[in-house]
């Protein structure tokens, strides 16, 4: 009987394996990015809106399963390149330990059901705004696989743009308006963080002489060091004059959000800080979600963002 329980245990973990590989090749760790999509509603105070609020998590639902479609897809174009990779090769696709039938069809279902929300549980009541920019979000990521991934500089533009249009499809959802600065705000730090990123991977393939993404070869140390210069200040002096902006003023009643750029400037402080003497830096989302400093910069901003919009 203790053989049959072990075999039937065996067989449970054999079957639930299957699962938990496709869970892992979907990158849920990454949903975090998708947050921006709550953004506008956050900053229009409408959070007490059950029907802005219902399509805004709608939206992030949404755009979860069309992001995790986008992964699944480039790790099948790039499944080859990332055998060579010393971390990537460890990917389900690329390790063979998820077959590229069972990818495509997990894709093709991801992406379909993320238009079927939009369509369906979005678009009835903030029209095909939104489910335009996820198409749109999606045909960007496209031809960033495609090719567009290989040239300098627009590769980390494209990568940017994904998170402007998070904010619009969020704003799009929840039928509020997306204040100019909050997108510049928003494409300036996915700048920042994006050559970030390449100039960590350039450190990487640099120092251990393992291989890294094509378009590295075009990047320079300094060339990245002036560029995380100039969209650290960019980012700071846009959210500063986000928060004291008319537009600003006059949704919060007072130059109350001006006290939120403290923390801002220590996120992106703590994050320069990370690169150049932590030695880390090449994957943000692991930053967010590990570092405590960031994480809690991160909470104190919402916290204080929050109390200054809803309760001062």
């Amino acid at each position: 009987m203790a053989a049959t329980q072990e075999v039937a245990c065996t067989g449970e973990r054999a079957d639930n394996r299957p699962v938990r590989t496709l869970v892992k090749a979907l990158r849920p760790e990454q949903w975090v990015k998708n947050l921006f999509v709550l953004a506008p509603l956050l900053f229009a105070r409408r959070l007490g809106d059950v029907e802005a609020t219902s399509r805004t998590l709608l939206a992030f639902a949404a755009w979860c399963a069309m992001a995790s479609a986008v992964y699944l897809g480039n790790d099948l174009l790039d499944r080859r390149e990332d055998q060579a990779h010393p971390e990537k090769r460890h990917r389900p696709i690329a390790s063979g330990a998820l077959p590229p039938g069972l990818a495509v069809v997990s894709a093709a279902s991801l992406g379909a059901a993320a238009i079927g929300i939009a369509a369906l549980g979005i678009a009835p009541g903030s029209g095909l705004g939104f489910l335009s920019l996820l198409l749109g979000y999606a045909g960007v990521n496209a031809a960033y696989s495609l090719g567009l991934k290989r040239v300098v500089i627009l590769d980390v533009m494209l990568i940017a743009s994904g998170f402007v249009l998070r904010v619009l499809g969020g704003a799009a959802a929840a039928g509020v308006y997306a204040s100019p600065w909050i997108l510049v705000c928003t494409g300036l730090l996915a700048l920042f963080l994006g050559f970030a990123k390449r100039r960590q991977e350039l450190v990487r393939t640099t120092e251990t002489g393992t291989p890294g993404r094509a378009v590295l070869v075009h990047y320079d140390l300094p060339f990245l060091d002036v560029v995380q210069s100039v969209l650290a200040g960019a980012t700071l002096i846009a959210y500063t004059l986000y928060t004291v902006a008319p537009h600003t003023v006059a949704s919060v009643g007072d130059h109350r959000m001006l006290l939120t750029a403290p923390l801002v400037a220590h996120g992106l402080l703590r994050y320069l800080w990370i690169i150049h003497v932590g030695g880390g830096g090449e994957n943000p989302t692991k930053i967010a979600l590990s570092d405590r400093g960031t994480v809690l910069t991160v909470l104190a901003w919402v916290g204080l963002s929050g109390a200054l919009l809803y309760l001062a």
